[in-house]
């Protein structure tokens, strides 16, 4: 990962700094022209904060050789591969390799380490959730169903006991859920002879980027909406509403824009406080907001009481979007 230079961070203040004066004044066309700035610098950003190097050392070249034979059987096919070592793992599946890729004969040629390492990092694109920090991630070394342990007890506090007085046995609860192991597939892509022979195409990398969107499509909805029953995981917002955990509803409160905006389709800045507050403060510490973009998109619009914007740009990479101080 690169770091994003400088002077884009200060450019994205810069236009941020000017779209709270339009908003201030009024002027949307000017807002808007501004804000478009501020996607175009994050875009910008973005492309330098997820992008990756190659660094070709002397530990990396035995995976670099597999990449590159890789790319050569795809086009060639096994006379692509004179010469070079093959792996141990042998790999039977029926079909014909030179018609369609995810089927051959029993080439005993196996997907090089790199191949992977490119559709991970691409996941990591278009599903967010599994960024760092998110979400606990377990790995064992099977499939079988994990028992997680679990205990609430937040009910039980100390007491104050007076000199020789009997101490009440108080015990704490414990519970556990079972964490299961889903298997994703992002299907077959089929690709024409011809085009699996054009040298002058990057099949590799073509592969990473539709493979890598589909598990991140599909990471992203599992992780958030998943139902828990069948064959689906528990997403986070099903697990939220399975704790019974009250929710808080916007109510449209003022934009603070001059405007007037009301309504239950509006968001205003005591929605923001009145979802924060109802968070226990021990969980707000590390809290994230999590929302659709469009959502997004009006929060930019909002100020407080002093015509400030609540969302506020990162100015550098280690530095990220907060709304009231929240990632």
């Amino acid at each position: 990962m690169r770091k994003a230079p400088s002077h884009l961070f200060e450019a994205r203040t810069r236009a941020h700094a000017q779209a709270s004066q339009f908003l201030a004044r009024g002027e949307k066309q000017s807002f808007d022209a501004a804000m478009a700035d501020i996607e175009r610098l994050t875009k910008e950003i973005n492309v330098y904060e997820t992008g990756t190097t190659t660094h070709r050392t002397a530990d990396l070249q035995t995976e670099i050789r597999r990449t590159e034979a890789f790319g050569k059987w795809v086009r060639k096919g096994e006379a692509g591969l004179a010469g070079l070592p093959a792996e141990k793992r042998d790999i039977n599946e029926g079909g014909d390799q030179t018609q369609h890729i995810g089927t051959y004969s029993s080439l005993g040629f196996f997907v090089p380490t790199g191949f992977v390492n490119r559709i991970e990092q691409a996941t990591k694109y278009f599903a967010p959730l599994t960024e760092d920090g998110i979400f606990q991630v377990i790995k064992t070394s099977t499939g079988a169903a994990l028992p997680f342990p679990v205990s609430d007890d937040t009910a039980n506090a100390a007491t104050i006991v007076g000199e020789g007085g009997a101490v009440s046995e108080v015990d704490t609860t414990a519970n556990h859920i079972k964490l299961g192991a889903y298997k994703l597939s992002s299907g077959v892509i089929k690709a024409s002879f011809e085009l699996l022979q054009d040298s002058a195409f990057d099949i590799e990398g073509w592969l990473s980027e539709r493979f890598g969107e589909r598990f991140g499509r599909g990471l992203e909805n599992f992780l958030t909406n998943g139902s828990g029953s069948g064959a689906q995981p528990t997403g986070l917002l099903t697990a939220l509403s399975n704790t019974g955990a009250p929710t808080t509803s916007a109510t449209g409160s003022n934009a603070n824009d001059g405007s007037g905006a009301t309504g239950a389709t509006s968001i205003g800045t005591n929605d923001l406080i009145n979802l924060e507050h109802s968070i226990d403060p021990t969980y707000r510490r590390n809290a994230k907001y999590m929302f659709n973009d469009s959502t997004l998109a009006s929060v930019k619009r909002l100020l407080d009481k002093f015509g400030r914007p609540l969302w506020v740009p990162g100015l550098t990479s280690d530095d990220p979007e907060r709304i009231f101080g929240y990632q």
